[in-house]
């Protein structure tokens, strides 16, 4: 059973869904593009975000992409596997009474708990109360049977996780996905912390799909 939208009195602007004619929102399409090139050319169909350090746009992010994934028609279902700090659920406006922590505890079915958004073809895993044991719960089988149940019904399936350089979550995460994006928010990560994380990656033997460049001043590209 999929649960139609549960709405909650907080949510934050998504551009992708609220100014679809937008050149940020043109952006956000762009690095669609360029990630399903990377999917086809690698099979992918279950992808990590992370970052090195806390607030580099990350959730915010991915929620916005997962909007723009579900336009062109796709299944996509977006996970809040942040089980410290969750945010997925302010974006779409949902509830987070239920969500991952339960299907990984076997409280509740995977179906029971994916929420379907007001964006046709998005769904959403929230991540339900934060558990005392993020990493372990992570690093279960169970989880493992999420991503496969995911696989086998959405076209795509997105997760969003911690920071690399607060805890291992995404690197656990990235062992069992095919693909990880590290998210860099210009003026806040140094190099020296971009570097360490891309390491700690590295040394997992995670595949690095690529790296978004987030709040970048479009004259220093130039």
């Amino acid at each position: 059973m999929i649960k139609k939208k549960e709405q909650c009195r907080n949510g934050t602007r998504l551009i992708t869904r609220d100014l679809p004619m937008s050149p940020i929102t043109e952006q956000y399409r762009t690095m669609r593009t360029n990630i399903e090139y990377a999917m086809i050319q690698q099979g992918l169909k279950t992808l990590v975000f992370t970052s090195a350090l806390p607030k580099e746009g990350k959730s915010l992010t991915i929620s916005n992409l997962a909007v723009t994934f579900a336009e062109q028609g796709k299944k996509v279902l977006l996970i809040d596997a942040d089980l410290r700090k969750p945010n997925i659920h302010h974006y779409f406006k949902l509830t987070n009474v239920n969500g991952l922590t339960q299907v990984l505890n076997k409280q509740s079915q995977f179906y029971n708990s994916i929420v379907l958004t007001d964006i046709d073809s998005l769904w959403v895993l929230p991540s339900g109360p934060i558990p005392p044991k993020p990493t372990q719960l992570l690093g279960s089988t169970s989880m493992n049977e999420v991503l496969t149940a995911a696989t086998q019904n959405f076209d795509i399936t997105i997760l969003d996780a911690p920071p690399v350089l607060s805890v291992t979550d995404a690197q656990i995460l990235g062992n069992i996905c095919d693909g990880t994006l590290l998210v860099v928010k210009s003026h806040t990560v140094d190099k020296e912390s971009l570097k360490k994380a891309k390491d700690l990656l590295d040394k997992t033997k995670i595949n690095i799909t690529g790296i978004v460049l987030n709040g970048s001043d479009q004259k220093q590209l130039r």
